[in-house]
């Protein structure tokens, strides 16, 4: 049991290693050697644990984003709004990423372009993590706090995309500076764009015909079908047309 912790320990310690290696030279201008002395081992200590550089930059994401998973997965139910649900997801993505920019480093620059990375087990572990998402924005919608008749899948993607851009302009750039700032915003242009809208709605307004004649206001008519004012034209076909026998 003692062994199979320290054997734990010391891979982790290893890929903590070869991510801030990655990070701050790059993927491809990293070395072994490099991620050794990073960790404080041998070429050959790494070589019991990994088999390729490759393989360690595949692994590097699968513990973060099962621990991401787990950590949502028991926050959300004590959440209620589907809203407040999705705010929290992106809080979770935003802070994780500012407060790790070695881990936001490899991810957007290396793992994010790397197609053999779809083939990992280490995919499948962020690919759960969307899921949580996906299933939250499938609940607004069974619930009707969102729009029936939108695409989850194309929710999921503005949003996860959007938080991918800042994230890979930060570590360009350096901009924006906070990300977790950015949570509110972020989260309010998502949700008012997939809120559901209300089939009827009261217009307020005023209808004058001059002096001494009638004033209709804040009348109520079905969305996209304003109210025609009593006397003129337009009412009287309006009229003549809803007389007509079902």
């Amino acid at each position: 049991m003692a062994t199979q912790k320290k054997s734990s320990t010391r891979k982790e310690q290893i890929l903590q290693a070869a991510e801030r290696v990655f990070a701050q030279k790059g993927y491809y201008d990293a070395t072994i050697s490099d991620v050794a002395r990073q960790a404080k081992v041998s070429e050959a200590t790494i070589y019991e644990y990994f088999t390729s550089k490759e393989e360690l930059l595949f692994l590097i994401p699968g513990a973060t984003a099962r621990r991401g998973k787990e950590n949502l997965e028991q926050a959300l139910p004590f959440i209620r709004s589907v809203a407040d649900k999705i705010r929290a997801y992106v809080y979770n993505h935003l802070n994780f990423y500012q407060s790790h920019p070695d881990y936001a480093s490899v991810a957007m620059l290396f793992l994010k372009t790397n197609r053999k990375f779809a083939e990992t087990e280490a995919y499948h572990d962020v690919q759960e993590l969307s899921r949580v998402l996906l299933r939250v924005i499938r609940e607004g919608i069974a619930g009707g706090e969102f729009r029936s008749d939108l695409d989850p899948y194309l929710i999921r993607a503005a949003i996860l995309g959007t938080i991918e851009h800042l994230v890979t302009r930060q570590v360009l750039l350096g901009k924006p500076q906070d990300l977790v700032a950015l949570t509110d915003p972020l989260t309010e242009l998502i949700v008012s764009g997939i809120r559901a809208r209300e089939e009827a709605k009261v217009l307020n307004f005023s209808v004058g015909w001059g002096e001494g004649e009638k004033r209709e206001e804040g009348r109520t008519a079905p969305a996209g079908k304003p109210p025609v004012p009593k006397g003129t034209a337009a009412s009287a076909a309006r009229k003549k047309t809803s007389a007509k026998p079902d």
